[in-house]
């Protein structure tokens, strides 16, 4: 009995592995109830073979049941995932750090950029654009790479 919901366990696994959900599903084959399991250790009757047969066409069901539900699923967690984009987007351009007139803390508190780099970045004003922390090497590469996303460099006025 063992080996046919070890079956069931594989077929389950095989369609969602199939299908590309394997890490978005999780599908819980159980044994049949205490009831069940007595009538089939005592005798092979036709109803023990029967709640088992059930038991199999109910375990397939939920597997279906968990796919199609993650299929749908999916797409809403798709949705989220771009409104969470957007939205961290949204909030990175308004907290850009103007590198020709960020404080030494401002400047601190990008990811990336230290004491040093920071003072590196005063000392170099004015830039005409963030670009040229990497073109001055004021900033290595990597670490202009890291930053560029967070920072700007606003023009004064004339």
């Amino acid at each position: 009995m063992k080996s046919f919901f070890a079956k069931i366990a594989m077929a389950a696994a095989t369609l969602m592995l199939s299908t590309g959900l394997a890490s978005a599903v999780e599908v819980k084959v159980t044994a049949p109830d205490a009831a069940g399991v007595a009538k089939s250790a005592g005798d092979k009757t036709k109803a023990s073979a029967t709640a088992v047969k059930e038991s199999a066409k109910g375990s397939a069901a939920a597997a279906k049941g968990a796919v199609a539900g993650t299929k749908s699923g999916a797409k809403a967690a798709a949705t989220d995932a771009k409104a969470t984009a957007a939205g961290a987007k949204a909030t990175a351009k308004a907290k850009l750090v103007d590198i020709n007139t960020a404080t030494e803390a401002e400047l601190k508190a990008v990811p990336g950029i230290g004491d040093a780099y920071a003072a590196k970045v005063m000392a170099g004003r004015p830039f005409a654009n963030k670009a040229q922390l990497k073109s001055r090497k004021i900033l290595p590469v990597p670490v202009y790479e890291q930053v560029k996303d967070l920072i700007i460099a606003k023009q004064a006025k004339k």
